[in-house]
């Protein structure tokens, strides 16, 4: 039994190892230019097949990757969700779209690499569908987030809302992604804080929800 146990724990911590190994390494290179091998030296594995043992495919490392980060980004946003109820402002809203993600990149430390992997991924239209359908399914305060705007901006249409609803992801990833990037490397930032940098992108954020649209046809 207390062998079972044990190798329970080792298997474990090597799955994380090698979870932290590839973000990181995804983050700085990019998926595609990262080999498995590459991620078991990083983790410390002496074998290289780690990787395909763990996790499969590298499709499915990055789906592992993302699913760890919307966890805790879920449990952020339903409190936040729970604490506005049904406002009728539209700041409230986006702030839940923001600020569960800046805290938990706050919470990460310095250095991380989770914007920037997101980041990374968001430009692989086959690994972005593979992310957003790990937060969309394991999360349920996303219809929650949706309808709230929906009922802040009833006039706008629905595929002017779609548009701006990938707009806003679009700004909190890369404006996420540049903050990590010039923390890692002691650059300057534009804000002092993950909560000055909340606070930016949710004033943005608000103006872009709230700009007039144009009509086509």
């Amino acid at each position: 039994m207390a062998d079972r146990a044990r190798r329970g724990e080792q298997v474990s911590a090597t799955r994380v190892a090698l979870l932290d190994a590839a973000e990181r390494l995804f983050a700085e290179r990019g998926v595609h230019a990262v080999a498995n091998r590459q991620i078991s030296e990083a983790a410390g594995q002496g074998n290289n097949a780690a990787v395909s043992y763990h996790f499969g495919t590298k499709v499915d490392l990055v789906r592992a990757i993302a699913r760890r980060h919307a966890e805790r980004v879920e449990v952020g946003r339903v409190r936040m969700l729970d604490a506005i109820g049904e406002s009728a402002d539209l700041r409230d809203w986006v702030a839940c779209a923001v600020r569960p993600v800046t805290e938990h990149l706050e919470a990460l430390g310095a250095p991380s690499w989770y914007a920037r992997f997101i980041a990374q991924v968001s430009a692989d239209p086959a690994l972005r569908a593979v992310t957003v359908e790990e937060f969309a399914a394991g999360s349920p305060s996303m219809r929650r987030l949706q309808e709230g705007l929906e009922g802040c901006l009833p006039d706008l249409p629905a595929e002017v809302h779609a548009e701006r609803a990938a707009m806003t992801r679009h700004l909190i990833a890369q404006m996420s992604a540049e903050r990590e990037r010039a923390l890692a490397d002691n650059a300057p930032t534009a804000r002092a804080s993950w909560q000055g940098t909340a606070n930016g992108l949710i004033d943005a954020i608000v103006a872009l929800w709230r700009a007039p649209f144009t009509r086509e046809g």
